[in-house]
């Protein structure tokens, strides 16, 4: 698959914005000039792993460019990577298509702000250049269900706006599941979906130029990045707007009281449950496990000790640990930058 040029079509609606082989700052430098399909579930707030508003910020150049990752997700990507050739391969003598590397990032030709970074290009037998595109994951074992029954919805959201860049008619979807199961999917473009992302996410990226970030959600992935996202001015004090924090305020007082309830009826029905079982492990309602209650918690090391202080003193290990009250209290400006921060509300009694 070559690229002729620039500005000419390299797949029905789509063109070359950035070639192959980038260095990563570079190749960040052009993620920013529009969205992604990685992106995509973000944006629509479907994302464990990131959000809209973090995707916001990283457009308008607010985040760091090349901002870490979590371990995690950086040995998933790197596996993710490594393994891509192979499943290319597998993939093509499976299906008898043609698999071949694009021109690098490509963007619709008329909006240029849609972009796509696709695994591979699909070549159908007799034929001479791509007619769809061959998006490769790798995913835990434990996900094998889902995939036996179709794209599960992130790699969908991902796959279709690939399709809304490329202009293709379909495309497949071959996923590594633990290492040792290959799953394919053809999937077929839906053309209401596609309109439909490109509209939500037209207008998100419409906020990115104005400058008008999307609501905060209470996705786990806004929390992680307030977390973290300012430089903390110790004792610093900002003068808010009545009309925005009170009726928050309020909110997060009702939310917090209806949580402590259901928490208070929940452990009612688990007591219940706990009274039920007696001594037994195991309760069973018409011939089926209902409910079990084992022995197979966390041990309680102090009763433990106390009860068997010989057995216990046996297999007391040390354990290399970082002593971080030590380390604060005697460096505290080093310590600072790496602490989490907690959001505190003073009690209504003490307002």
């Amino acid at each position: 698959m070559s690229d002729s040029g620039r500005g000419e079509l390299v797949t029905p609606s789509a063109v070359v914005v950035a070639p192959p082989g980038l260095e990563r700052e570079q190749w960040l430098t052009v993620r920013r000039t529009g969205v992604g399909g990685s992106e995509v579930a973000a944006v629509l707030g479907m994302s464990r792993y990131s959000s809209a508003y973090e995707v916001y910020l990283d457009k308008r150049g607010e985040l760091p460019l090349d901002r870490p990752r979590s371990p995690e997700l950086a040995e998933a990507a790197f596996w993710g990577l490594a393994h891509e050739p192979t499943i290319a391969s597998v993939f093509a003598d499976r299906t008898g298509l043609g698999v071949v590397e694009g021109p690098g990032t490509v963007a619709h030709v008329e909006r240029r702000w849609m972009l796509a970074n696709v695994d591979r290009y699909v070549i159908e037998a007799g034929e001479a250049a791509p007619s769809s595109l061959l998006e490769i994951k790798t995913r835990s074992a434990f996900q094998l269900d889902e995939w036996l029954g179709g794209v599960p919805d992130g790699p969908a959201l991902q796959t279709h706006w690939y399709l809304a860049v490329t202009g293709y008619s379909h495309a497949h979807v071959a996923a590594l599941l633990g290492g040792n199961r290959l799953v394919v999917h053809r999937v077929e473009r839906d053309e209401q979906l596609v309109e439909h992302l490109v509209a939500l996410v037209g207008e998100f990226w419409q906020g990115v130029l104005d400058g008008t970030p999307p609501p905060i959600d209470g996705s786990p992935a806004t929390e992680e990045l307030l977390g973290h996202l300012y430089d903390v001015r110790a004792g610093a004090e900002t003068v808010a707007d009545p009309a925005e924090v009170l009726p928050l305020l309020e909110r997060r007082r009702e939310l917090k009281a209806r949580e402590q309830r259901t928490a208070d009826e929940l452990r009612e029905v688990d007591n219940k449950l706990r009274a039920t079982a007696g001594e037994a492990e195991v309760v069973k309602v018409q011939g089926e496990v209902a409910f079990t209650w084992k022995q197979s918690g966390p041990v309680s090391a102090k009763r433990l000790a106390a009860a068997h202080p010989e057995l216990a003193a046996r297999y007391t290990r040390p354990v290399d640990a970082l002593d971080t009250k030590c380390l604060a209290a005697e460096h505290p400006d080093v310590v600072r930058p790496f602490r989490s921060r907690r959001l505190l509300v003073p009690k209504e009694s003490a307002r």
